[in-house]
């Protein structure tokens, strides 16, 4: 039985201190990442619960984005594409005991696909266990559905770990390892589960801590107290990459740095303004002074995602001229403080960001100094990642600097749609393009190719209803005392089945 927290040690785990439950030395491999648990539910915490080999999903996928078996065997549609046949393991246990059945599977979807996520975009109309297969209809057909079913949002939970009304009480998986006690928002700990169905680790024991200050990630990398640690800030990679005793990987992910646009403002509403702004970012040099690697981004995505970075588009260039003259066409004229005015109204924005990726403040900073150059008042408001998706839902957001994951499935296309097809609390605000949609559903039906990604790319790439920045690349520094540790472009794992012990 997973424990709860008391709350002495959730105030102890909240100070500003390091904390005093990670030891070097001790047999348990320590994780350290910024991320806080939010609750046993995958749809709140699964992207820690598939990191840490805790819990899996049916569809698999390697470092190269391919999709590969997990915990289905195999995948077929039938010939018109309404229906997906997965043929199942049938040597796996979940951590209760209980064996992992299609009628599992089953229930662990049904409630997935009733929460909101990728799941409930899909044209789904029944899940069902058949012939110790999982069968799943569909209403037309949904070409990306296997790599939907690879997202954290999938996970299998055992039948117990659901209440009757869908809630999840408690963590069981059927990874290989099982959560001994759960101390929500900030630290797990886990133990090698003997059952798994490709063998049990070699690490008996692990943890998970979420610090949210890079700084002290830093620290704890450096003083041997953690063994992996996820997410450095470029202060502290420049540092640690002089050690002997830390390895600093690195690796491009297919996540970006977006300016997030309410295309609804009345000063966002005209491309040509979102045009303005995109001109005004000098996006080498944030990349050089911020991020400290080439990062630029001249479209949403980058190379490494070939299938969706487009050859055709115009690149997105620094031009404050150029970004000047297009305000002052929509009629915008500079005050008396430098600040542009339009019918007695400042142009002046709220910049919502979050401190949990420390380059994201930095980078709000450095962009604040961008369109005041252009005439543009921007007020930076750095708080909870949860108060975007809030914001816009309630119609107060202006604008918010996010780094956007595209690798939620290894198809970009199940983004595309949370997010563009029409709108998304983490994409498009007040935007749509009847067109766009068209494509990416059409591509989500497995209809188009190249030629109809290009075209979305460039409807993206001119009305930016989000603005590109940057392209990201993840980082973590590894103890010397492991081996066989990973930093995954998909974010799903950290090697952890595969790490060793350093001899």
């Amino acid at each position: 039985m997973q424990r709860l927290l008391a709350p002495a040690a959730l105030a102890a785990l909240l100070s500003p201190v390091l904390p005093a439950a990670l030891h070097a030395g001790d047999g348990v491999l320590d994780v350290v990442a910024p991320f806080e648990i939010k609750g046993a539910d995958p749809v709140a915490s699964g992207s820690i619960f598939i990191k840490m080999d805790i819990a899996e999903t049916l569809v698999n996928a390697d470092a190269e984005g391919r999709l590969i078996p997990g915990l289905a065997l195999d995948w077929q549609p039938t010939d018109d594409g309404l229906e997906w046949r997965f043929r199942l393991r049938d040597d796996v246990l979940f951590h209760d005991g209980t064996p992992f059945t299609a009628e599992a599977a089953a229930r662990a979807l049904d409630v997935a696909r009733a929460k909101p996520g990728l799941l409930e975009t899909a044209p789904i109309t029944e899940i069902a266990a058949e012939d110790g297969a999982l069968v799943i209809r569909l209403s037309e057909p949904f070409a990306p559905l296997p790599a939907f079913l690879s997202e954290y949002r999938s996970l299998i939970y055992a039948p117990a770990a659901y209440a009757e009304d869908g809630s999840v009480s408690e963590v069981i998986g059927t990874g290989a390892y099982r959560v001994t006690r759960l101390e929500a928002p900030l630290r797990l700990e886990a133990e090698a589960f003997a059952d798994h169905w490709d063998g049990a680790p070699a690490i008996e024991r692990a943890t998970y801590q979420a610090v949210g200050r890079a700084e002290t990630r830093a620290l704890l990398a450096e003083s041997g107290d953690a063994d992996y640690v996820f997410n450095l800030d470029p202060a502290s990679v420049a540092r640690l990459s002089g050690r002997d005793d830390v390895s600093v990987l690195s690796v491009s992910v297919p996540r970006s740095l977006l300016i997030k646009v309410n295309a609804g403002h009345p000063a966002l509403s005209e491309p040509e303004a979102r045009r303005a702004l995109s001109l005004a970012i000098d996006r080498a040099g944030l990349a050089e002074a911020i991020l400290r690697y080439p990062a630029a981004a001249d479209q949403i995505l980058p190379p490494s995602v070939s299938d969706w970075h487009s050859d055709t588009v115009e690149p997105l260039a620094h031009d404050p001229q150029a970004a000047r003259n297009l305000l002052a066409e929509l009629g915008w004229a500079e005050g008396p403080d430098g600040i542009l005015t339009r019918d007695g109204e400042r142009f002046s924005l709220t910049l919502t960001t979050y401190p949990d990726r420390p380059e994201l403040p930095l980078s709000a900073a450095v962009l604040q100094q961008m369109f005041a150059d252009i005439g543009v008042e921007v007020v930076i408001d750095s708080t909870n990642s949860s108060e975007i998706p809030v914001r816009h839902g309630d119609g107060t957001l202006d604008i918010a600097l996010i780094a956007r994951n595209f690798a939620l499935v290894p198809d970009p296309v199940g983004t595309f749609l949370t997010d563009y097809a029409p709108t998304g609390d983490w994409g498009a605000m007040n935007w749509d393009s009847a067109e766009f949609a068209d494509l990416i559903r059409g591509l989500a039906r497995g209809e188009g190719g190249q030629a109809e990604r290009d075209r979305a790319i460039d409807i993206l790439q001119t009305e930016l209803p989000v603005i590109p920045v940057a392209w990201y690349q993840q980082t973590a520094a590894v103890s010397a005392g492991i081996t066989g540790a990973v930093v995954d472009p998909y974010e799903r794992t950290i090697g952890l089945r595969q790490i060793r012990w350093a001899e």
